[in-house]
């Protein structure tokens, strides 16, 4: 298609949002487009629909088929009513909770979808401000709901919202209904076709007899009070960047014992512009630049990120000179696992039937905890739903004791089905204390994980491919690995190959055994004799694929570690010249 032919379609398409179905002001917005010479915003407004996937929705706010505006959003939520009663119609009376964070136009998006759940009949119970995601996850099972969405970004940057549905387990929608939803969210034709006029009698508005209840529920996710009441003084420094953290996370905190947490006022604030960092995520150093500059100050222990919905936290602490270092989500995660298998074994509370769970992508160090305290290790897909749906197959069968993504994400407890930074923020902290019980620092903890189990380094790598040239440059790249493996990868034989696509495992002598998961997947891994494994696995909603690597040393002592930082760096390198990267 040249230029003139498509902006002659999104011109046809966007002379259907100037008529009585929109709103005057998105009127005027795509009246002022189509007058532009320029006609590119034009075109990336209306050259497609914004699509309901897997995860909902994401995209750029703004007036056009392919923004998160009320249309958008209120096609999203007319699709899912109308599932919901379809699926539910047998109960008296289907219910949702809605929740949003801290974004701009979250507020109004929410109440919107609130309006029209219940026009269609169905009860809303509405947070009555910004609240975390794992929050919202819990109502969905403490009030007895059907369904619940979020309004959410995650740590996007501030031109971004979003929309995840979530099913009445507490966790994100997967098959069947998450492709039945798409159905009917595409027979969604027109702002026409949405019921906007909402039945107040239908919503309910919830706030502070739910934070009690899931901050009660988060306390008892502690293991060690009394390492906590030793350490009560502990200087903490958290921040929420802006974001829902700021409504719960330091109350959690007090609520916990510590007495001693510090906040960084200029990011207490809610502000959907994030004003004071480049992007909202608590993976990037510069997210947490000023709590590391105020606990530098105030000679804190350690610091603490949530991202705008708090469901990730960043952690930053001292290494063993003094410095302060970011702790990356594989560490955490490892952290987590060994800590709560720690204290099980010493309270006694192993029972043989618990259960942890990790993604394909996280590293393989936690399985070798998980089986030298014979406790069962689950792979899952990435993305948190996958950790749900393990913890939903085994209800009532089995105890989750903990799961985790290196994407920063944990949880702790079941009680809520998404990962969680209330929890996780609270478990840290604890963590800390006891290390310092036991005359470490939490970074010295971390060192006696590499020694007892052996050293690991993990670094991912996008390689990013606009265009569509790009996503066939990216499909004939998977095709390739595929097709032609490598038989080493940086100096080592290749022992396993996984895919996930054809869902077998490949030995090096030729054998092939089936993988058990539950779908398909465009993810290929291999494992190599000294230990590396290299997933790749091309991204669903950015023109990039990503290289997840993992390198592995022996570690003696806590005296090894800067040695076999700096050879890890090496040995990444010689990966990325096998692979081509």
């Amino acid at each position: 298609m040249d230029n003139q032919e498509l902006i002659a379609q999104v011109t046809e398409k966007a002379r259907k949002w100037l008529t009585p179905a929109y709103d005057a002001e998105t009127q005027a917005e795509v009246k002022r487009m189509l007058d532009n010479p320029d006609k590119s915003e034009l075109i990336e407004s209306f050259y497609k629909d914004l699509e309901f996937g897997t995860g909902g929705l994401r995209g750029i706010m703004g007036a056009g088929s392919n923004r998160m505006n009320i249309y958008t959003v209120g096609a999203a939520t007319q699709g899912l009513s109308n599932y919901l009663n379809e699926c539910f119609k047998d109960r008296e009376q289907i219910s949702v909770v809605v929740g949003h964070d801290c974004r701009n136009n979250s507020r109004k998006f929410a109440e919107i979808s609130a309006d029209i759940f219940s026009a269609n009949g169905i009860k809303v119970y509405l947070f009555d401000d910004m609240r975390p995601t794992p929050e919202m996850s819990f109502a969905i099972r403490h009030l007895g709901c059907q369904s619940g969405i979020i309004l959410t970004a995650s740590h996007n940057p501030k031109e971004y919202n979003g929309y995840k549905a979530y099913w009445d387990d507490g966790a994100q929608v997967l098959a069947p209904h998450d492709a039945a939803i798409i159905d009917e969210v595409g027979k969604i034709a027109s702002a026409a076709d949405i019921k906007f006029t909402g039945n107040k009698a239908l919503i309910q508005i919830i706030g502070e007899e739910v934070d009690k209840v899931y901050l009660d529920k988060v306390k008892t996710v502690s293991l060690d009070p009394a390492a906590i009441a030793r350490h009560k003084d502990m200087k903490i420094v958290y921040t929420p960047i802006h974001g829902t953290g700021m409504m719960l996370i330091p109350r959690a905190l007090k609520m916990w014992g510590f007495e001693n947490v510090h906040t960084v006022p200029e990011q207490m604030v809610k502000d959907g512009n994030f004003p004071t960092v480049v992007s909202p995520n608590p993976e990037n150093a510069e997210a947490l630049s000023m709590a590391v500059a105020l606990a530098k100050k105030m000679d804190a222990e350690l610091v603490m990120a949530s991202d705008p919905d708090a469901d990730r936290v960043g952690i930053a602490c001292k290494d063993e000179k003094g410095e302060w270092v970011l702790i990356n989500g594989n560490q955490t995660c490892l952290m987590y696992l060994y800590y709560i298998l720690t204290q099980y074994k010493l309270l006694g509370k192993i029972k043989g039937d618990e259960f942890c769970v990790k993604t394909i992508v996280t590293t393989e160090l936690i399985k070798k905890i998980a089986d030298k305290n014979h406790i069962e290790m689950l792979d899952c897909y990435t993305g948190f739903k996958w950790i749900a749906r393990e913890i939903r197959i085994r209800e009532g069968k089995k105890q989750y004791i903990g799961g985790g993504e290196e994407s920063y994400g944990f949880l702790a407890e079941d009680f809520v089905r998404d990962k969680d930074a209330v929890s996780a923020c609270c478990l840290i902290s604890e963590i800390a204390a006891w290390a310092k019980d036991n005359g470490k620092t939490l970074f010295e903890l971390l060192l006696d994980i590499y020694v007892e189990y052996g050293f690991s380094r993990e670094f991912t790598i996008n390689v990013v491919k606009p265009g569509k040239s790009g996503a066939e440059e990216i499909k004939q790249m998977m095709t390739n690995y595929r097709n032609d493996p490598p038989k080493e990868i940086g100096g080592s034989p290749v022992s396993v190959i996984k895919d996930y696509q054809t869902l077998q495992q490949t030995a090096a002598d030729g054998t092939v055994t089936p993988l058990s998961m539950p779908d398909t997947s465009n993810v290929l891994q291999y494992f190599t004799v000294d230990g590396t494994k290299v997933s790749v696995r091309p991204s669903g909603t950015e023109p990039k694929i990503k290289f997840y690597i993992e390198v592995k040393g022996e570690m003696k002592s806590r005296a090894d570690y800067d040695r076999l930082n700096a050879a890890s760096e090496v040995q990444i390198e010689k990966v990325r010249a096998s692979l081509g990267i």
